[in-house]
């Protein structure tokens, strides 16, 4: 009687691990968009933020009307870059129409914040 009670206590424990263990060991949570911070610590508006995967060819971040001195936005990546590379280039073209060095990012990095400053 005390084995019955014993392998039943054993079993329900061996579920619940099974249970808990389920969601890390393929069930993993895909995520829905892939974000990062960018503060402007400069003194000019950024009018554009662009971004290449070799360094040559550049695209853009729709950003509205800039990024103002001293804001800190959020930016989400398109849902067609899901599957590319987490290193890319970035750098920002401010309202003097001067343009940040290019700067090689993991933008896979959970908690991402980029900073430009003077």
């Amino acid at each position: 009687m005390k084995f019955r009670e014993y392998s039943r206590k054993v079993a329900i424990f061996a579920f619940v691990c099974l249970l808990v263990s389920l969601p890390s060991a393929g069930f993993a949570h895909v995520r829905d968009e892939y974000k990062f911070k960018l503060h402007n610590n400069t003194k000019h508006v950024i009018k554009k933020v662009l971004v290449s995967e070799d360094g040559k060819e550049y695209g853009y971040f729709k950003i509205g009307n800039g990024i103002a001195a001293g804001q800190t936005v959020t930016l989400v990546w398109d849902k067609s870059t899901n599957d590319g590379p987490c290193h890319q280039y970035f750098k920002a073209v401010f309202d003097n129409d001067e343009e940040s060095d290019p700067v090689n990012f993991d933008f896979c990095e959970e908690g991402l914040v980029l900073e430009f400053g003077d």
